[in-house]
């Protein structure tokens, strides 16, 4: 099989050059796109999340040698969680050459972070089966780069943060307001307010409100932390 130049540049990003280019091309494959004779990558997306899950692992042990279970747990969790994996294949410019349905295509399919995360982990997984263990550790590694020696920080959860963060000063709870929704049924966005009695609050939007939760409680978070 021969690779589109587009989907050639893309393998360029990624940093591995297929020995079975059909591997890859299944990857970008969403299932709005599959046929009979075109598989998807929902396979690929199942066994790539297992891969990327050990080279954290490994990464993570050997980074602090003497961080415990619990420590590294939450670690972990920031360094595989679908909003990481989207980032990244935002970072190689994934979405350029997902193969999707026309559907998916009309509804931003390219922008959205459960495709982009899911196609991430499926693209692991063709690289681990075309290359084997080693190969897709280093491209993994690569990828994520400073990420795994940032994850203190990035483990935390931001509405636990600052939730301890008032408690810590005798402060209610901080509280979590959708101040507005735009965008069709099926590709919502979602505007969240966050709320500290004290009157300071926060703002952000995100496709969901768990997400927008947690991106407004983290500046909010940082604004109070600056005072």
């Amino acid at each position: 099989m021969k690779l589109s130049a587009e989907i050639k540049a893309f393998a360029a990003r990624l940093g591995h050059e297929f020995q079975t280019p059909a591997l890859l091309v299944q990857a970008l494959t969403h299932s709005s796109m599959s046929t009979p004779n075109r598989d998807d990558n929902q396979r690929l997306e199942f066994l790539g999340d297992r891969v990327l899950g050990l080279v954290m692992s490994e990464a993570l042990l050997e980074h602090d040698r003497k961080a415990a279970e619990g420590t590294l747990a939450p670690r972990f969790n920031a360094l595989v969680r679908k909003e990481t994996c989207a980032d990244v294949a935002r970072q190689i410019d994934l979405g350029a050459v997902l193969k999707l349905g026309r559907s998916e295509m009309l509804s931003g399919g390219r922008r959205k972070q459960a495709l982009l995360g899911d196609a991430m982990e499926a693209v692991i997984a063709a690289v681990y089966l075309d290359a084997g263990f080693e190969t897709a550790r280093t491209v993994v590694l690569a990828l994520w780069g400073d990420r795994i020696t940032r994850v203190e920080a990035d483990a935390r959860d931001a509405k636990t943060a600052l939730q301890e963060w008032a408690q810590a000063r005798g402060l209610a709870p901080p509280r979590y307001e959708e101040v507005a929704r735009s965008g069709p049924d099926h590709a919502p966005e979602f505007t969240i307010v966050a709320r500290l009695e004290t009157g300071e609050e926060a703002a952000s939007k995100a496709g969901s409100k768990r997400q927008a939760e947690q991106a407004a409680a983290k500046a909010l978070l940082s604004e109070v932390d600056k005072g």
